[in-house]
């Protein structure tokens, strides 16, 4: 047998065992159904997502813990992923400076094909697996770096060579997949799969694979900046007011949690150039600008910390 025969008969045995590929016999008729059942059939197979996702709490919660302490050292969260996968990790990275106030190199994302494949399908992108090991090359990979690798089959090429060599390095890695016992998993510190099972179209993984990863990406960034005191009392408080939407919501911030008028949350957000946590600081403990900025990073920008070191 040639071996492009071979290993066309390997490949679809391969997925021939993945959950995320199956069909089921009850969605059969899908095309005969009227919308609105559509609607609620869908509805229905989008339900399992969340607890899949519970399932795997504990590898979360310690993805989140090794990511907090990687970035306390300087480090970075750098997501790897094709297609669907590659696009979540590309959104995730792309929210947290606007979000968080982080600097656009502190979470990045990568994705098979480069720039391109965000809109539009490469071919074979996802099938070069040492395209992720020159992208983190370039990128200057260390080990106090976090690598997350996203696929739903959890077999995709392109990731798991990105996974074998930032592990080689020494970085902390974090696969998430679709499948139990995924080759990614294999490679990964971490193994984050969240089994969702057949999708509604068989193997169209961006439905509910997309949706574990986009739910699991919002907890690995979120949780690890509330613990880098880049929320207080469960707001945003790193925000960075780029447009006229975001400078109101820091106002409102601002009047909210400390308990003051608009108008006087305005003049202490000019006075801490535009910062909402030295601003909310300020007002908190009296301290002058200099005084506050000075508190938060003794603190570590954590700002209960700061307020109970200047009260």
């Amino acid at each position: 047998m040639p071996n492009d025969d071979l290993r066309l008969t390997e490949l679809l045995d391969e997925l021939s065992r993945l959950g995320t590929e199956a069909s089921t016999t009850e969605r059969g008729d899908l095309d005969l159904l009227g919308t609105v059942d559509l609607v609620r059939a869908m509805n229905a197979e989008d339900r399992r997502v969340p607890d899949a996702v519970e399932a795997c709490s504990t590898e979360i919660a310690a993805a989140v813990d090794g990511i907090t302490a990687r970035f306390r050292r300087g480090g970075r969260l750098i997501y790897i992923g094709a297609g669907t996968a590659g696009r979540v990790g590309v959104l995730d990275a792309s929210e947290c400076p606007p979000t968080f106030g982080t600097d656009p190199s502190m979470v990045v994302g990568l994705i098979a094909g480069g720039e391109t494949a965000i809109r539009s399908a490469v071919e074979n992108a996802e099938d070069d697996s040492d395209a992720a090991e020159r992208s983190l090359r370039d990128l200057g990979l260390t080990e106090r770096d976090t690598v997350v690798g996203l696929s739903a089959s959890g077999r995709t090429p392109y990731v798991v060579g990105g996974l074998r060599y930032a592990r080689g390095i020494g970085a902390l890695t974090v696969a998430i997949a679709s499948n139990q016992h995924s080759a990614i998993g294999a490679k990964a510190d971490i193994a984050i799969e969240a089994i969702t099972g057949p999708e509604f179209i068989s193997g169209s993984t961006r439905l509910k694979s997309g949706t574990a990863q986009k739910l699991v990406v919002n907890m690995l960034t979120t949780l690890s900046m509330i613990k880098l005191g880049k929320t207080y009392r469960g707001v945003m408080v790193d925000l960075e007011a780029t447009n006229e939407k975001l400078r109101a919501r820091s106002i409102r911030t601002v009047s909210q949690l400390a308990g003051v008028g608009v108008e006087d949350a305005s003049d202490a957000l000019a006075g801490a150039h535009g910062s909402v946590k030295l601003a909310l600081l300020m007002l908190a403990t009296a301290a002058d600008a200099d005084a506050a900025a000075s508190a938060l990073d003794a603190a570590d920008g954590i700002l209960r910390e700061a307020i109970a070191a200047l009260s």
